[in-house]
């Protein structure tokens, strides 16, 4: 809990951070990891609240007033194994999470949350500095095989945790390097890939075997990036392993179905983004998208979008401007309201302290352009009236647009991959399996199981995190009978 009056003794501190104006020329991270003397403060800001609300706002149920104490007392190696309880990978959601457990915070109620996620930040990367994140190989081997077929962060999760628990565990990605989006859709400035990197070599050393570049399907969609060079059936993945899990991405993207979609100039926003990873981990490309000297449009007010911003300031583009369709949300929660669910209100990313104009309650209605590349952006206002959404009458205005990304979030996985399976889907296209009861995560089809957004859709990591998890237990209990892996 940490002191018992720090809360009333001590403010939040924020982590330190490059100026946007040198940031913008590179792309490593610019975010520092608390200093010692400030991690103890805000850990001494933990509150004995009687019930840590914080808990159960957090996905994976990290057992934060736990180890925001032993913070406090300096016990750092202890507040590691505390966090590894429960988060395989505190490295990512230290990064990238958007911190649900903090809006749940006890303390949020009338003041300042606690620092949870700048805490989390802090002890991973304390225990990367001090060796002290090690493989935990299993002691006996059980002799069951288990794919994993993506590997991003449900699927990273299920198969470090189903190789604890013994079994020889290989995980199939298609792509040329393992992180699924983590290591092709977030942009390294929020991100090293070098942090997948060091959990890769401890999960080979754990004896998790990786293939990339195999695609496990029959036909892929040309909307998602594939840089496979071989492939496998689901069918010899069955005959071959005593379980699958299925656990890839929600990679469909939604479209913009309006007059000039089809102009050059015009991309999803997972066109942009992996181009850049690429080169940044020492790629040659024949080609790249780049929004240098543009003026860029991006469509959609997420996190995705926001990557889109950050990415084109760096490559120097003439203007960025986001659209969102939704009206723009107040600047600040009705906390009585809402405490201590996630709440919605104005969020400003590091991307768009950058340099952004943002503007909300706007439809696009057709892009426009000469030789078949795009030019301007025909767009107009909206307002919503009981429940529907309508154009505001003669509020129809232009905008230079070099380059326009659609980040609009994603529609579904990858539906050639679930057909190929032959799994039963629900109604938005996800793989159809519960996570409770007898029988969870697995799908309709023998011996498969499905985590992650290929179960839930897209997601946070977090959330992947917490369902590969679940799943291993799963599938261990399937394989086994019953199964000592945590939930």
């Amino acid at each position: 809990m940490g002191k018992a009056t720090g809360f009333m003794e001590y403010q939040r501190l924020k982590e330190a951070s490059e100026a946007p104006a040198a940031r913008t020329k590179h792309y490593k991270e610019f975010v520092l990891h608390l200093s010692d003397a400030d991690a103890k403060i805000q850990g001494a800001r933990c509150m004995d609240c009687g019930i840590p609300f914080c808990n159960n706002g957090c996905p994976v149920n990290n057992i934060i007033p736990d180890w925001n104490d032993l913070v406090y007392r300096g016990n750092y190696k202890e507040a590691l194994d505390t966090l590894h309880q429960t988060n395989n990978f505190p490295e990512f959601t230290g990064r990238i999470c958007p911190a649900p457990c903090e809006a749940a915070c006890t303390l949020g109620i009338n003041n300042d949350a606690v620092g949870i996620k700048s805490i989390e930040h802090f002890i991973i990367d304390k225990g990367w500095e001090n060796g002290w994140v090690v493989p935990q190989p299993a002691a006996i081997k059980t002799g069951k095989k288990v794919a994993v077929v993506g590997s991003g962060p449900a699927g990273l999760a299920a198969a470090q945790q189903l190789a604890r628990a013994g079994h020889d565990v290989t995980v199939f990605e298609k792509n040329d390097r393992v992180g699924g989006l983590l290591r092709y859709g977030i942009p390294d400035f929020k991100m090293e890939k070098s942090h997948i990197d060091l959990r890769v070599e401890q999960m080979k050393a754990e004896g998790v075997t990786f293939r990339t570049g195999v695609f496990v399907g029959k036909e892929f969609p040309e909307t998602v990036n594939n840089w496979s060079k071989e492939s496998v059936t689901p069918e010899e993945l069955k005959k071959e392993f005593d379980a699958v899990v299925i656990a890839g991405g929600a990679e469909s993207p939604r479209d913009l179905p309006v007059p000039g979609r089809e102009l050059k100039g015009v991309h999803f926003a997972m066109d942009f983004l992996p181009l850049q990873n690429k080169v940044n981990a020492g790629d040659k490309l024949k080609s790249q998208i780049m929004a240098t000297g543009k003026n860029v449009v991006v469509i959609g007010g997420g996190d995705t979008g926001s990557d889109c911003v950050g990415t084109s300031n760096r490559h120097g583009a003439a203007s960025v401007t986001q659209f969102e369709l939704m009206p723009q949300p107040p600047e600040s929660e009705n906390k009585p309201l809402v405490w201590p669910y996630w709440p919605i209100k104005l969020r400003t990313s590091s991307s768009h302290e950058e340099g952004c104009a943002r503007d909300f309650a706007v439809t696009t209605k057709r892009l426009e352009g000469k030789g078949g590349k795009v030019e301007k952006l025909i767009a107009a206002r909206v307002e919503f009236k009981d429940g529907k959404m309508v154009e505001v009458p003669d509020s129809e205005f232009e905008i230079k647009a070099d380059l326009v990304l659609l980040a609009m979030g994603f529609v579904s996985p990858v539906q050639q991959v679930l057909d190929a399976f032959g799994v039963e889907k629900d109604t938005r296209g996800n793989a159809k399996a519960t996570t409770d009861g007898e029988g969870c995560y697995k799908t309709s089809v023998d011996k498969v199981f499905a985590a992650g957004d290929m179960r839930r859709g897209q997601s946070l990591v977090v959330w992947a995190i917490r369902e590969g998890r679940q799943c291993a237990r799963a599938v261990d209990e399937f394989l086994m009978g019953s199964s000592l892996l945590p939930r």
